[in-house]
């Protein structure tokens, strides 16, 4: 029996399947079906050759939901909220946000929710939870009467406070559930139960609007699935880095938000707990974007607060910075003449010039062809044949348009020069302006296209180890087969800290019980629990806090000096100073239960190889820093144990390419990583 991790991308689906009996692991990758995801996974079942009754877990990570906010293809949703606040998600927080700050024609973005599909009810709550304005039954009524007049195909309640006292929001998912059983209400005590109204209510919004939208997804993935013999359920890799059930991202979609991405960072913990690196930055470059992230101690940085497009999104999940440059990025002029790469992608489909789909426009990919660092005898992914030429044409068309005398080979090296230097600002923002340095750290690459421009970005900031775990290219979905389920709760309790000991024991003793509970009735026996506290903190006087471990749910809370220090620590590494003498208030107590499952063993990597020179597939000119070299191509899976690889150098494999640059050298681990360092001078 298999267990099968799925990694739906921009360009390429990729399926990874470990066989639990011995271990092995198959990967492929398959061209991504946009819209219909499922036509996607299982074609790449197929490629692998594994029937469906052979399967008894699948684990995807899906963009459907970030796709559909992007596009704005969601649903017609209306939002029930207390009198006088109808326009709150539209007024914000009165901001822009940079560059739209220096933009003189900036318009503020639309909410997904059009003010006809608003409607205000009577009711109010005081800031405490208690009630200032009792629930007026009939402005329900209208309200509900309205909305389903309007054919809306989800409804949000909205309330003011509702975090501290749920009830009027309660009452008036009730009253529509019976006025239209089939359709999804949101409430948004249920979807982010803390405060920041605006916030609260943006995210709310957003989980109406994908509702209907996951539940057709999920259910016709579910239903293909069975149809062909498999019969066991789907899990969801949710933005937190933890799986969930179908039924909990069916009522819960705003939580898959960044589903995809998380499986790689799941994975980078796992492989790097395995080589022996503790702090580490992945590095995730596919064919669209390049995602990047910060862990200290198999620990990644966690947020709470991001923006999918224009819109807050208020949800747990792993702190990932993204940038619009991958393999299929699009090199262009802007109106001075200058080139640019990004964020505009050649995609799936046309992709590339040199995949021979109709693409026309130089990419990233292209660039990378034309400098021999990708050669035209391997099938990209086993499937796409490269067409040097296309790719060369592309590129010397460009270098025509620019007017300029630069050669095509330079022009090439000019465009993968400036995707790096755009991939390496997403690095500093995560790690030189959060305090962290990040010749600390270990670079982590996979992706598709991340091992290929791994050591470039390591000299662009000054990273002295990079490492490239085996099967990079389906990285992302092998990581999905190492997660565990997750459920997050939160609670907020805004008051200083110092007052709050009593209150967080019962908080949290609350919260323990309602995710054993819920554990166990998703089949998880004691043993198999893990529960995590933390706190969310603040100086008083300040609008925003940050987050400090509290401990297990097992163990007796820390002591408040403790907790204290800790957050001056990190208030210190964040902002550069730490005020000993302020009231430090407490906003949220947080609660991460986990749900343990089995987990693919770390393979030991066995080679049928003996000597380098069965590892090697030709050698062939490759441009570094604007010469040819002659270098070796070495196939990764018949290189032997413990090989060293000199640069330059290039090693292939199914899925992804290592470039390794003059002046490196990289050495095969026990587990088959490459480890790449500079060589001593």
């Amino acid at each position: 029996m298999f267990i099968v991790g799925v990694d739906v991308g921009g360009t390429f689906t990729d399926l990874t399947a470990v066989d639990e009996a011995t271990g092995r692991v198959v990967v492929t990758k398959v061209p991504s079906e946009p819209r219909n995801e499922a036509a996607a996974l299982l074609a790449g079942l197929q490629a692998l050759g594994i029937a469906s009754l052979q399967v008894r877990r699948i684990v995807h990570g899906t963009t459907v939901g970030t796709n559909a906010v992007l596009e704005r293809r969601g649903a017609r949703v209306a939002v029930l909220t207390t009198a006088g606040f109808r326009d709150l998600i539209e007024i914000g927080r009165t901001k822009r946000n940079i560059p739209a700050l220096f933009v003189p024609t900036f318009v503020r973005p639309k909410p997904v929710v059009e003010r006809k599909h608003r409607f205000e009810v009577t009711e109010r709550l005081n800031a405490d939870g208690s009630v200032l304005v009792p629930l007026d039954a009939v402005s329900v009524e209208r309200a509900i009467d309205g909305a389903l007049g309007g054919g809306v195909e989800a409804i949000a309640v909205c309330l003011l406070h509702a975090y501290l006292n749920p009830a009027h929001e309660r009452l008036i998912a009730d009253i529509a559930k019976s006025r239209a059983p089939g359709l999804p209400v949101s409430c948004s005590a249920d979807v982010v139960p803390e405060y920041r109204e605006f916030e609260r209510f943006s995210t709310t919004v957003l989980n109406a609007y994908l509702q209907p939208l996951m539940d057709e997804y999920l259910e016709s993935l579910e239903e293909r699935l069975r149809a062909t013999g498999y019969g066991h359920g789907v899990l969801t890799v949710g933005s937190s880095g933890g799986m969930m059930t179908t039924a909990t991202a069916r009522r819960l979609p705003i939580k898959t938000i960044f589903s995809g991405p998380a499986g790689g960072v799941s994975q980078a913990c796992f492989v790097g707990a395995a080589a022996g690196a503790r702090d580490f930055i992945t590095y995730d470059m596919g064919g669209t974007s390049t995602d990047v992230c910060l862990v200290r101690d198999l620990a990644p940085v966690m947020t709470s607060d991001s923006m999918v497009g224009a819109f807050p999104v208020k949800v747990p999940q792993i702190d990932m910075h993204s940038v619009g440059a991958g393999g299929g990025s699009i090199a262009w002029l802007d109106v001075d003449g200058s080139l640019q790469v990004g964020p505009r992608s050649a995609g799936a489909r046309p992709g590339p010039a040199a995949y021979g789909h109709g693409g026309a426009e130089a990419t990233v990919t292209d660039a990378n062809v034309v400098l021999g660092r990708i050669g035209g005898a391997k099938r990209l992914g086993g499937a796409i044949s490269i067409d040097r030429e296309r790719a060369r044409a592309a590129v010397a068309n460009l270098a025509a348009r620019m007017g300029a005398t630069l050669g095509v080979e330079a022009l090439a090296e000019g465009i993968v020069r400036i995707a790096v230097a755009r991939m390496t600002s997403a690095i500093r923002e995560i790690s030189i302006q959060r305090g962290y340095d990040p010749r600390d750290f270990t670079l982590i690459a996979f992706g598709g296209a991340g091992p290929m421009h791994a050591l470039a970005m390591a000299e662009e900031i000054g990273i002295p180890r990079v490492l490239v775990p085996r099967h990079p290219g389906n990285f992302s979905a092998l990581g999905l087969l190492a997660s565990d389920i997750k459920h997050d709760d939160v609670r907020t309790r805004v008051g200083p800290l110092r007052e709050q000991g009593a209150l967080l024991a019962g908080l949290f003793e609350e919260m323990a019980g309602a995710a054993r509970r819920q554990l166990e009735a998703e089949g998880f026996a004691p043993e198999q629990q893990r529960l995590r506290r933390s706190l969310d903190l603040r100086y008083r006087g300040q609008a925003f806090e940050l987050n400090v471990d509290a401990g297990a749910a097992e163990t007796p809370l820390p002591a408040m000096e403790a907790i204290e220090a800790d957050l001056h620590r990190r208030h210190k590494a964040s902002y550069g100073h730490a005020n000993l003498d302020a009231v430090i208030e407490l906003v949220n107590a947080r609660l991460v239960a986990y749900g343990v499952v089995p987990k693919p063993a770390a393979e030991p990597y066995r080679s049928g190889s003996k000597t380098m020179d069965a590892a090697l597939v030709e050698r062939r000119t490759v441009w570094f820093g604007g010469a040819g070299n002659d270098c070796p191509v070495w196939e990764r899976e018949r290189l032997p144990e413990r090989a060293l690889v000199m640069g330059p150098a290039i090693v292939e494999e199914f899925g992804a390419t290592t470039v390794v640059l003059p002046g490196w050298r990289g050495a095969l681990d026990a587990l088959g990583n490459i480890k790449l360092e500079k060589c001593d001078p």
